[in-house]
């Protein structure tokens, strides 16, 4: 039986000085607070929010939401956009994405100011990532998949490590932080020829693909350490799924995150950080 990397231990350890900080920022007349913005009602997305704004409120942090229809124009997201820049009282926002096709996604993020850019979706903060350099803030999600596996002790100096999936979401961003820990990263997808041979070479294996059941028992090891990064609505089972088979994969590998309750529960935790942490830069600026 593979050990269960659940998140709850992660992000219970940074809550707990979350708290302290965000203490301080009050005591200094400075409520730190989060826009959500939301294009149209997909579960995933929906399921996202309400642990996000769970996760905010226990930390002390305010939550303004702003939901759009699935059919909204360019202009009305951006409009937006554009009051979440100017308020006062938001110094981080996460924008939920994939966006619906007919928005265009790159000018989207462009628009959101970069100081308040919490979850990487900037061109700043993605070369920041890639540049391996303390420029606006990484993707939340990969940020969390590598302190979960720090939490659980898992060496990254050296590893062997396979990552399925090349959004700038996900895939890419995880990819160059998973390097800059001096891993040994092969970058895969669901076009990769021979797949579950290529995962089964890793000693760490991260699953990003974005779709249901692209791992299973045929693309896994024994000692192998499995990310599932996947977050999907199984309609036929009324719950949420990963991108791996986990009743398949989880007897043959040695760990593996839960979905729910793993990558997601810390990916929430470290929003919050990024938000105090913005709120924070708000002082500095102010000397």
């Amino acid at each position: 039986m593979a050990e269960l990397l659940k998140g709850k231990a992660v992000a219970d350890a940074l809550v707990e000085k979350l708290h302290v900080r965000v203490d301080a920022l009050k005591e200094r007349g400075v409520q730190p607070g989060l826009a959500i913005v939301r294009v149209g009602a997909r579960e995933d997305d929906l399921s996202y929010e309400r642990a996000a704004e769970r996760r905010m409120q226990s930390v002390g942090i305010d939550v303004q939401k702003f939901s759009l229809p699935a059919d909204c124009s360019q202009e009305d997201l951006l409009q937006v956009i554009g009051e979440v820049n100017d308020s006062p009282t938001i110094h981080g926002c996460l924008m939920l994405r994939p966006l619906p096709r007919h928005l265009d996604e790159v000018t989207a993020c462009e628009a959101l100011d970069p100081e308040k850019d919490v979850d990487g979706i900037t061109q700043s903060s993605i070369y920041g990532v890639f540049a391996n350099q303390q420029m606006g803030f990484s993707p939340c999600t990969a940020d969390a998949c590598v302190r979960l596996l720090d939490h659980y002790g898992y060496g990254l100096e050296g590893a062997r490590v396979t990552v399925v999936g090349r959004s700038l979401v996900i895939g890419k961003p995880v990819a160059m932080m998973l390097q800059a820990r001096n891993a040994t990263v092969t970058m895969c997808h669901t076009r990769t020829r021979d797949l579950p041979a290529e995962c089964r070479r890793a000693e760490v294996l991260v699953v990003a693909a974005g779709h249901r059941g692209t791992v299973g028992a045929d693309a896994v090891a024994p000692g192998q350490v499995v990310v599932d990064v996947g977050v999907n609505w199984d309609a036929e089972a009324e719950r949420l799924v990963g991108d791996v088979k986990f009743d398949e994969v989880e007897p043959i590998v040695s760990a593996i995150t839960p979905v729910p309750g793993g990558v997601g529960s810390v990916t929430t935790a470290v929003l919050a950080s990024h938000v105090v942490e913005a709120a924070e830069r708000t002082i500095c600026e102010q000397g």
